[in-house]
């Protein structure tokens, strides 16, 4: 990682300005072309969400245990090589603006795919909301993420599923560069179809990009209307470095 990076999590303000960048740099995205991309191939990209200095400072604090609940091993699960850790609340600021800002651009996408895929489903527009429903439930947890890969992980297909609750999408940040801190280490996407083989996604991403991916399923038009396809992400084996990546995931764990 970066050299330079010995702020703590919430430092990187100063590089965005005060968290209100980050707000507008939600609201600058082209959210029309995002729902479009979401609708054809179940992801969108949205370069540059967070710049050099703060993904550093983000993936800095890994070992700041204060920070979290929990930490997995993956190998010790079978769920690949790596591990990762659950953020305890309350939230970072960074993180917590960022899951209160992009829920309410993608919570109408997720209540028109249920509409379509006859999931009797609608959400909130505020994430309070939706974590509410999700508290009342026994789902108390935050799920919010910090993962961390070096040479010779890799993290296995899965479905980030907690509970009851699903919010049906989740975005992935990446904290490190391709080509500089790693090789290896692509984030894939696999679409299962009725009756077909599965399709593999392999997404292109630069540090401080970010990728916005069904949780589950997503609805797919067909001849007969809107039917339901299944998907699954993961990432590649790294084949040399560190990788970095922010998960922010909107429903809370059982």
């Amino acid at each position: 990682m970066n050299a330079n990076a010995t702020k703590p999590i919430d430092a990187h303000t100063s590089a965005l300005k005060p968290f209100d960048s980050i707000i507008e740099r939600i609201e600058n995205f082209d959210w029309t072309e995002a729902a479009a991309q979401l609708d054809a191939s179940g992801r969108a990209l949205l370069p540059g969400l967070l710049n050099e200095d703060s993904c550093a400072a983000i993936a800095q604090a890994y070992h700041d245990d204060a920070r979290y609940r929990s930490r997995v091993v993956m190998a010790r699960h079978g769920f690949g090589r790596g591990e990762y850790r659950y953020f305890r609340y309350p939230l970072p600021d960074t993180v917590q603006t960022l899951r209160e800002n992009l829920y309410p651009r993608l919570a109408p996408i997720a209540s028109r795919w249920n509409r379509q895929m006859g999931v009797a489903v609608d959400y909130p527009p505020r994430l309070d909301e939706f974590l509410a429903r999700c508290h009342d439930a026994g789902q108390t947890r935050p799920t919010p993420l910090l993962l961390r890969y070096g040479e010779g992980d890799y993290n296995c297909l899965h479905q980030d599923l907690y509970g009851e609750h699903v919010f049906p999408l989740q975005v992935a940040i990446l904290l490190s560069q391709p080509g500089r801190d790693f090789d290896g280490g692509e984030f894939v996407l696999t679409e299962q179809r009725p009756r077909m083989q599965s399709r593999v996604d392999v997404v292109p991403l630069h540090q401080g990009d970010a990728v916005v991916f069904a949780v589950h399923q997503r609805p797919v038009s067909g001849v007969r209307g809107h039917y339901r396809v299944n998907l699954r992400h993961g990432v590649s084996r790294l084949h040399a470095g560190q990788r970095h990546t922010l998960g922010v995931i909107f429903h809370d764990a059982s």
